[in-house]
């Protein structure tokens, strides 16, 4: 018996002693200056690479989102504005798209790209308020979080805000340590970068404004020449935006009004509370497994009991660091109480429209906000625990993500809205348009929903015309229209056909109307069949 197990037990024993060696190098890493910012990087690099296939399984029956589509085709101009949004997050469609093709998987690519790097971001602002044990476990509580991975599918302006607005944080943090003019350049540059992105971010300028009014440590700051420098830098950065949107005589705030104003009560308490609880629940997830990472560790309780805030408080007053910075921790706690609290109590004040993708941007700081908390103890095996629970679940969603996408296509056979054929219209369409006017398709007009895949799909990448909209991208015009030509596409279910063929027939009358039929078949399973009324326009002879 003796001899059967002693080999038994040498294994075993190697197998500890690999395993602590294995956490102790993670734990070096993550703390070593020379070292904590690769392992962040690479980190970030795994997550992208992971996710992104991923996401090329799960929608593999599906065409991209409309937004992705409209993304794309802002980023064939590079204009100061382009509609409805400032112009960052088209350039920077515009930029990957010059890399590579415009193809599904690179729409995923491109999503993971930006959330990536919004954990390395995210990272570096810990790392101001945080020492580097508990900065680590700030970014892998980041790589839990669903805006971080599944609901960070979809590229478009509130994706890109978790670029912005972590760097808009970093730059302040930074600005109120240093108070140099140097950082308020700084500051004004990253908020001239988030205003780029949406207009919606001005609750984080908002909020950062008032941390810096509320801190008490204020007058330190507003007697230093950041703040005031940061706002001049920013208005200046935002001239030629401003001078863009005085042009489109303020269409996009004018669309905005429009679009997300309520007058139904009972409908606007619905959506703030809808909005509410998705995110709260969206933020449990990262929390509750940081907790159980943490719970794993013997002893983590007694450690957080054996920590009062008064003790850690007075040893911070001794100059004895307990691994928080309090007053950055200040700030950060101040801006995320603000940006969870105001834009409810605001959509309830104003009467909007809350949607819940709002919210993708504004709790990025909630990990940092938590593990801040002066009196918990990070142990090193808590950081091994989280990161092996990040990788387990990623990994096994690679694993799944086929079934999984099977079963909800096999569970939504009539969901047109996203398993609709739109690809293969839009490459359809371009086959017909050449075969009768033997050159490329310039133009396509209709309603977002339809006509956007189709700029994204069909190999001539037409420029989208909105004739129904009060606001247009900037990309084409009417007179581009007549000279072109024209295929509208629009949904025979849709409201607004009367409409549309109106302007049809006033635009050109003699436009070839037809009916066609798309359905696109996945892995030997058909989704569901669509009809389209199309409009053909030949260009000006």
């Amino acid at each position: 018996m003796s001899t059967t197990s002693l080999p038994t037990t040498r294994t075993r024993a190697k197998t500890r002693l690999s395993y602590a060696r294995f956490r102790a190098w993670l734990v070096a890493c993550a703390t070593r200056p020379e070292a904590r910012l690769w392992l962040v990087i690479q980190l970030a690099i795994l997550h992208g690479v992971l996710w992104t296939f991923i996401l090329i399984n799960l929608k593999a029956a599906q065409d991209v989102h409309m937004d992705v589509a409209e993304a794309y085709g802002w980023g064939q101009q590079f204009l100061w504005g382009y509609g409805k949004h400032p112009p960052l997050s088209g350039w920077v469609a515009g930029v990957w798209f010059k890399m590579f093709p415009a193809a599904d998987w690179a729409t995923y690519a491109l999503a993971m790209t930006t959330v990536s790097l919004g954990m390395v971001i995210c990272w570096l602002v810990a790392l101001r308020v945080v020492d580097a044990r508990r900065a680590f476990l700030v970014v892998v509580m980041i790589a839990l979080y669903p805006i971080f991975n599944f609901k960070g599918f979809k590229y478009n302006p509130d994706l890109l805000q978790l670029v912005t607005l972590p760097l808009l944080v970093l730059a302040y943090l930074n600005a109120f340590e240093k108070r140099s003019w140097q950082s308020g350049v700084l500051l004004g540059l990253a908020g001239a970068l988030a205003l780029m992105t949406k207009y919606w971010v001005l609750t984080m300028i908002g909020a950062v404004g008032l941390a810096a009014l509320i801190h008490p440590e204020r007058l330190r700051f507003l007697s230093s020449p950041a703040p005031w420098v940061a706002i001049a830098t920013m208005v200046v950065a935002m001239i030629p935006h401003i001078v863009w949107l005085a042009d489109a005589h303020f269409v996009p705030l004018t669309y905005a009004g429009d679009t997300y104003s309520l007058q139904d009560a009972g409908l606007m308490h619905r959506l703030v509370a809808g909005y509410v609880l998705h995110n709260v629940a969206l933020l449990a997830l990262p929390v509750a497994l940081a907790a159980l990472a943490m719970a794993l560790v013997p002893h983590w309780f007694t450690l957080l009991r054996r920590a009062p805030l008064r003790i850690v408080t007075r040893a911070w007053a001794r100059g004895v660091n307990p691994g928080v910075n309090l007053s950055q921790a200040l700030n950060v706690w101040i801006i995320q109480i603000i940006v969870a609290v105001g834009p409810p109590l605001g959509a309830l004040v104003f009467s909007i429209y809350m949607k819940t993708d709002w919210g993708i941007s504004l709790f990025f700081l909630v990990p940092l906000a938590l593990v801040a908390i002066p009196t918990l103890r990070v142990q090193s095996a808590a950081l091994f625990n989280i990161a092996a629970i990040w990788l387990v679940i990623s990994a096994a969603t690679l694993a799944a993500s086929p079934w999984i996408a099977a079963r909800e296509m096999a569970a939504n056979t009539g969901n047109t809205a996203t398993y609709g054929a739109r690809s293969e219209l839009a490459r359809e369409l371009t086959q017909a348009w050449h075969t009768r006017f033997a050159s490329r398709w310039a133009i396509v007009a209709g309603t977002m929903e339809s006509i956007q895949p189709m700029v994204f799909y069909s190999p001539d990448h037409p420029a989208a015309f909105l004739p129904l909209e009060p606001w247009n991208s900037g990309l084409t015009s009417l007179d581009d229209v007549k000279k072109y030509g024209f295929i509208g596409v629009f949904d025979p279910t849709d409201g607004r056909l009367p409409a549309f063929e109106k302007w049809v027939s006033d635009t050109a009358p003699n436009a070839e109307r037809i009916v066609m039929t798309t359905r696109r078949f996945t892995h030997g399973k058909a989704g569901p069949a669509m009809t389209w009324n199309v409009y053909i326009a030949g260009p000006a002879k």
